[in-house]
Order: C-alpha cells, then sequence, then structure tokens
C-alpha cells in the first residue's frame, strides 16, 4: 500500500483483443497456458509482396468489428480504433459501472498507440496514388489521429472529463495509465478508461522494421519466433492488440459496491536521452523509472514478488532491462529470493504501443490467481541472464502482492508502473 497522501487508485473492469483471445479472460487463459498467437501473416494487403525475410506476425483472426461496434460506425474507424473501442466496452462491462450515472466531466479517457491510424493511412496513399485526391475517403484524417481511440471512447460513453492520448512508441500504453492514475490521485477525476490500442500488421510497418533488422525471421517456427532472454532470440515479433482499464478512486468503486481486482500504487516514467532507438547500454534510464514507481508507490525492492518485463527478444533491448533490473534490486534479483521476471511478449508478441496494456492483465491475474505465466521458447538463457528467475516455460505457483510492469520505447521512454494486491 502507497505511504503517500493522495487518492487511492483501483482497477475495477478490464478488456482486451489480442492474438491470443478475443476478450481479457481468453487472452489470460491463454498465457496461463503458455500459448502463443504468433502466427503467418494472413491480408490481403500482404499478397503482392511474396518472400520477405519477415512472414510473421501477431495477429487478432476471426475478428468481427460489428459483433461489437455499430456496423456504420465501424467502418469510419481505422482497425486500431475498432480495437481499442471493443475493448473499452468489454472492460465498462466487466466493471459494471454506469457510464450515464454521476457527472460526466468527471470521468475521462487516455489512451496510448505509438502509430495509430497507420492501416489508413496506408490505403489513403494508395488510393491517392493509383485513383487521385478526389477518391481519398473523407473519414481519413480522423481515422488517422492518434488520438481518435481516446475521441471514439469519450463519445462512446460520454466522457466528458480529461482526455488525451499518448504517443510515446512501445511506452504510450504505460504513460497513459499513469496519467489517467494521477488525474484520479489529484482529485480532478473519478474514474478514467485507460489504457492503449495498436493496429500496426500492415506492408509498411513490417517492412519498415525488417529493414531495419529489428523483427525475428524464424518463418519456419512462428509459434517458437519470440524467445525474449533467449541465446538464439533474433528480434521482436510485430502483434496487434489492445487493452483497457477502468480506474476508480477508492471511494467511488466502493460507494457503488464495485468489485476491485488490483490497486495502481506507483508510476514513474524517465527518458535515456543517449538514442533515438537502442536503449542505453548501462539501462540508467530504465533504472530511474523503476526507482521513481518504487518511491511513488511507498515501497522497496523487498516488496517486488512479479516484474513483468518488456522484454522483447532483440538482444540489445532484452540485455539491457536485465542489466537494469539487476541494478535496481542488487542481490534480491538473484533466484531463490521470492522474485521473478518474465516476458509475456513470448507469447503474444510485441503490440508497439499498447504493450504495457496487454500486459498488465498478467499482473492483474498473477495478483488474483497466485500464478505468474511463462516465458515461453526459452531453449538456452542468454550468458548471465541466469542470474535471474526469468520463470522458463512453465507457469509459477506462487504468492504475488506487488508487481512491477516495464514499458520501454524508442525515443528512449521508460515507464514503469506498480500493481498491488488490494487491502481495503
Amino acid at each position: 500500500m502507497s505511504n503517500q497522501s493522495h487518492r487511492r487508485v483501483v482497477i475495477t473492469g478490464y478488456g482486451a483483443l489480442t492474438d491470443l483471445g478475443h476478450s481479457a479472460a481468453t487472452t489470460w487463459e491463454a498465457m496461463k497456458a503458455g500459448q502463443s498467437g504468433i502466427a503467418h501473416i494472413q491480408h490481403p494487403d500482404f499478397d503482392q509482396y511474396k518472400d520477405w525475410a519477415v512472414e510473421i506476425a501477431g495477429q487478432v483472426s476471426d475478428w468481427d468489428p460489428a459483433s461489437v461496434i455499430d456496423k456504420k460506425e465501424a467502418r469510419r474507424l481505422d482497425r486500431s480504433a475498432q480495437l481499442g473501442l471493443a475493448a473499452a466496452i468489454e472492460a465498462v462491462k466487466h466493471s459494471g459501472w454506469d457510464p450515464s450515472s454521476g457527472d460526466p466531466t468527471r470521468h475521462g479517457v487516455v489512451v496510448g498507440s505509438g502509430i495509430g491510424g497507420i492501416y489508413a493511412i496506408e490505403q489513403s496513399v494508395m488510393t491517392l496514388r493509383e485513383k487521385g485526391p478526389s477518391r481519398i475517403n473523407p473519414f481519413t484524417v480522423p481515422k488517422l489521429m492518434v488520438n481518435a481511440i481516446t475521441g471514439n471512447i469519450a463519445i462512446q460513453f460520454n466522457m466528458q472529463g480529461p482526455a488525451s492520448a499518448h504517443a510515446t512508441a512501445c511506452a504510450s500504453s504505460g504513460h497513459a495509465i499513469g496519467d489517467a492514475m494521477s488525474y484520479i490521485r489529484s482529485g480532478k477525476a473519478d474514474v478514467m478508461i485507460a489504457g492503449g490500442s495498436e493496429a500496426a500488421v500492415t506492408p509498411l510497418c513490417i517492412g519498415a522494421f525488417m529493414t531495419m533488422k529489428a523483427l525475428s525471421t524464424r518463418n519456419d517456427e512462428p509459434t517458437r519466433a519470440s524467445r525474449p532472454f533467449d541465446k538464439d532470440r533474433d528480434g521482436f515479433v510485430l502483434a496487434e492488440g489492445a487493452g483497457m482499464y477502468v480506474l476508480e478512486s477508492e471511494e467511488h468503486a466502493k460507494a457503488r459496491g464495485a468489485t476491485i481486482y488490483a490497486e495502481l500504487t506507483g508510476t514513474g516514467n524517465s527518458c535515456d536521452a543517449s538514442h533515438i532507438t537502442a536503449p542505453n547500454a548501462e539501462g540508467r534510464g530504465a533504472c530511474n523509472s523503476m526507482k521513481w514507481a518504487l518511491e511513488d508507490a511507498g515501497l522497496t525492492t523487498d516488496d517486488i514478488n512479479y516484474i513483468n518485463a518488456h522484454g522483447t527478444s532483440t538482444p540489445l533491448g532484452d540485455k539491457a532491462e536485465v542489466y537494469a533490473v539487476q541494478q535496481v534490486f542488487g542481490a534480491r534479483s538473484k533466484p531463490g529470493n521470492d522474485l521473478v521476471m518474465n516476458s509475456t511478449k513470448s507469447m503474444h508478441g510485441h503490440c508497439l504501443g499498447a504493450s504495457g496494456a496487454v500486459e498488465l492483465i498478467a499482473c492483474i491475474g498473477a495478483i488474483n490467481e497466485s500464478l505468474v505465466p511463462p516465458t515461453i521458447n526459452i531453449d538456452n538463457l542468454d550468458d548471465g541472464f541466469d542470474q535471474i528467475d526469468i520463470v522458463a516455460n512453465q507457469p509459477r505457483e506462487m504468492s504475488v502482492k506487488h508487481v512491477m510492469n516495464n514499458t520501454f520505447g524508442f525515443g528512449g521512454h521508460n515507464v514503469t508502473l506498480i500493481c498491488s494486491k488490494y487491502e481495503g
């Protein structure tokens, strides 16, 4: 429990759409089972491109937006907004909160997306080149805006309070959740919907990350391609997905008799200020975000049981994060000290700006079910990585009270959230 004097922030509902499942519940069940959602890309936009070095991704397959969103409205949204709005609708339903109750100016939305409506951008550029400007979809601008996800959720639930969008690459949803948390803490809002959404499995994004040599080329074994901390990792696997949460002040949640699934107790964010894409080799910024989150929560390293790592499966990124964790936690980071770390990206891939939000599902699940999902695809831990308990290949039954959730992004952005077992 935080030692700070601000209002406490609790999680009363959550929703998700990922390559592991069409809900938060099915996503969590797949995580527990160590399942992979990575597969060969199935999309007509890729049909004209053959023999690419990268042919795999994590896609939300067999999902019809019209099953959740009005069909006409769904056509006006980019896929990133479709996923985000659907996840928000699930989160609100799960929470049991009635958005029409109370003062709408006390209800707000903050959502993160690293790229936003990239699918709409690519489609419009092709239309421009092939048919001219007069044929460009008039909804292109409201589709491509990063803040379109926030705006559409606010409209859906008439949320007239604080509303913003974060675009800090892979750290976006971590920033969004931390920001929403701050609005409630400071008394500026009673209820916030917060999270992230990303739908960047497009030819441009796959091609661009591919030419950067950032993606895994393990096309012959899609489900084994994402392998954080393994010696043979060769890059991340791009994935789409969304995760949304209903955050409330403790008073508001208790007054309406809500089920409280966890408490957000701390947040910290920093910048490496060293390179636009590569992490600081000494883990400087990552260390700061973790330390500041602990200070914000009024906790020490001895209180943390589980670290949900950023763990993308890139050679440099994993190494920098392991080094940073060892610096912050010291001897406690070694196996046998009631502290474990995992990367669920081994199962669902890298959702870019939605990563922190999708991975918070594992944090809440671990707290409530006393089970930490595995990091799958570990055949040989990289040198020195055995000095941290990575929860390799099999889930771990253990009591979890405080979880640290790390999310790091291009631009040197680092965000750490601390999610705790609620004790009223």
